[in-house]
Order: C-alpha cells, then sequence, then structure tokens
C-alpha cells in the first residue's frame, strides 16, 4: 500500500516537473504576443497615401516628413479622429485653431484663437494672407481648407518651418505647435520611431 502511494506521489512530481517548462513557455508566448500587440498599438503604421504628401512637405519647408507624420499621428491618429474638431476648436487632420490657421490679425481672434471667421473665410487664400495665417492650398484648388489632408499636413509643415523645425530646432517647435512638455514628449516618441523605421525605406 505504502508503495502505491509512493508511486502515485512520484508519478505526479514528475508530471509537475514536465508541465513547469510548458508553462514558462506558454507564459512567454502570451506576453510576447501581447507586447508586440501593445507596441503595434502604440505605433500604428503610417498609412501609405500620406507618405508622398509628407515628402513634398519636406521639400518645400524643409520640415523633416517623419516630424509632420508625428504631428499627423498625434493630433488624429492620421486623419481618423471623429469628430475632427476638438473639445476647444481645433480644426481638421492638424487640429488647428481658426485663428492660427486663417491669421490672428482678424477682427474676431482674441483668446484662445476660436475666433468667429465664416466658413467661406476660413479656406480664402488671400484672406489668409493678409490676416498672416499660417493655412496653405497646398493642391491648387483655389482653397486652403484645414479638412484637407494636404493643405493641413502642408499649413502645418509651414507653421513648423516659421518656428524653428526647419532649422533644426525641433523641440521649440513642436512647443509652439502645442505648448505642452507632454505633448513635446509624444510627438517625439514617435518622431523617432517613424525616423529609424521607415526614412530609409522612403528615401526619395
Amino acid at each position: 500500500m505504502k508503495k502505491s502511494v509512493k508511486k502515485k506521489k512520484e508519478k505526479k512530481g514528475l508530471l509537475a516537473i514536465l508541465f513547469i517548462p510548458l508553462l514558462v513557455i506558454g507564459l512567454y508566448m502570451i506576453t510576447h504576443q501581447g507586447a508586440t500587440q501593445i507596441k503595434e498599438k502604440l505605433t500604428q503604421p503610417i498609412p501609405e497615401k500620406y507618405i508622398p504628401i509628407y515628402k513634398a512637405a519636406e521639400k518645400k519647408y524643409g520640415v523633416p516628413w517623419y516630424v509632420l507624420a508625428a504631428h499627423h499621428r498625434v493630433e488624429s491618429k492620421f486623419s481618423t479622429m471623429n469628430p475632427m474638431v476638438s473639445p476647444v476648436g481645433a480644426e481638421g487632420p492638424m487640429q488647428f485653431m481658426p485663428c492660427t490657421f486663417v491669421g490672428w490679425k482678424h477682427p474676431s481672434c482674441s483668446g484662445k484663437g476660436k475666433g468667429n471667421i465664416p466658413e467661406k473665410d476660413k479656406t480664402n487664400p488671400t484672406l489668409i494672407k493678409k490676416y498672416g495665417g499660417y493655412g496653405v492650398d497646398a493642391d491648387g484648388d483655389g482653397k486652403a481648407d484645414p479638412f484637407d489632408d494636404a493643405d493641413a499636413i502642408f499649413s502645418a509643415a509651414n507653421y513648423l518651418a516659421k518656428n524653428g523645425a526647419a532649422n533644426g530646432h525641433l523641440k521649440k517647435a513642436i512647443y509652439s505647435y502645442n505648448h505642452s512638455d507632454k505633448y513635446v514628449l509624444e510627438v517625439m516618441y514617435y518622431m523617432n520611431i517613424y525616423k529609424n523605421e521607415y526614412n530609409k525605406k522612403y528615401s526619395f
């Protein structure tokens, strides 16, 4: 009877020893897969259709394309945010305040920059130039539209370039875009990822 009990215990002990490596392997696979999924979720690959727009804006304004991609990711998750207007009134894929886009010289502009600008004036390149805004008509359709991807990205490049990004002062330019240290860190996080992972691939 004692021998039978002893054998059963030995058998259970052997099964436990064999089970431990399987448990360790299983936990590793689960955590590794989870970490990979989290990383992919955090980085979010750049949609291919935007690369030529970033590169064209870089060529015109001298702002590295991956900086624009990082801003686009942070501001609207590559134009997937819905609605495309923030609670404080920032608009479009690159989240411009109307007064920054059209210009702070507009009579209605004050405070945080929401203003009271008629819709037809928001996209008028002539008025934007008059009021000193950063809005750009990138596709030549006669409108500088903050809700149009190309116009918004070129406008962001215009803004960042005039605030130091074209001369290498990236942190200063990013901070001027949104006065938050946390925002700067977030943009630079994605900027470094896109620079390292995509720059060789899109070095045209």
